[in-house]
């Protein structure tokens, strides 16, 4: 990708910070916003109800606004981008109608980010179970380069199916024969592996990765980009 004479002519928005919960906040690069995630008091991303909600508000706010045309996910954590759904929360349901409803969120709030204005996740660290199913949901993925981002679908080996889209998406991306070991084995996914069968888009030093993210989701918005 070039970058010259990219940030001419894009609308300028005052430099500020919005916060969407206590999970979420966003950042704004023009017409660009850029998704950040730091779940609260933990280490590690996860999918629990909290982040899900949060990037719903978030994302339904980038939907809204006029004079924003795409976004980037990207992580606040050092080696994490979002490490699966969070198991506590499945094992506290009672009913199989709360056990429905932390699916039926998750899901929409994946058909959320995959309509609509584009958007490119930036991963760093680890992209497992829902967080992958997260980054397969965006229109264009960029990976670091760092020995700690690593994608899997782990949920096999609890003895059951991703449950937000992976099983569409990611044959959609790779082909099949390089999706089913994933979906059927769980297996692990490194950057560069990833990028051979189409995974990811991008693999990047992890100091480019917020850069290289927003010349993308600019390409895309310019249509220089197509996505995947």
């Amino acid at each position: 990708m070039g970058s010259s004479g990219r940030l001419m002519g894009h609308f300028t928005r005052p430099a500020s910070t919005q916060a969407f919960g206590s999970n979420v906040k966003v950042d704004y690069d023009g017409e660009i916003a850029i998704v950040r995630i730091d779940q609260k008091d933990s280490k590690v991303n996860t999918l629990c109800t909290g982040i899900v909600e949060d990037l719903s508000a978030a994302f339904k706010s980038v939907e809204s606004d006029v004079n924003i045309k795409g976004a980037v996910l990207i992580s606040s954590k050092p080696n994490d981008f979002i490490a699966g759904a969070d198991i506590n929360e499945f094992t506290k349901c009672e009913t199989a109608e709360q056990m429905q409803k932390i699916s039926s969120d998750g899901q929409a709030m994946m058909n959320e980010l995959a309509n609509g204005k584009p958007k490119v996740a930036a991963i760093n660290g680890s992209a497992l179970g829902g967080g992958l199913e997260v980054a397969l949901a965006c229109h264009y993925r960029v990976a670091s380069s760092h020995p700690k981002t690593v994608m899997a679908l782990p949920e096999v080996m609890l003895g059951v199916l991703p449950g937000a889209g992976g099983t569409q998406r990611l044959p959609k991306l790779t082909g099949l024969l390089n999706a089913l070991p994933m979906l059927l084995t769980g297996s692990n996914v490194r950057p560069d592996k990833a990028r051979k069968i189409k995974l990811v888009d991008e693999v990047v030093d992890p100091k480019a990765l917020e850069t290289v993210a927003l010349q993308a989701v600019r390409e895309l918005i310019s249509k220089k980009l197509k996505p995947a």
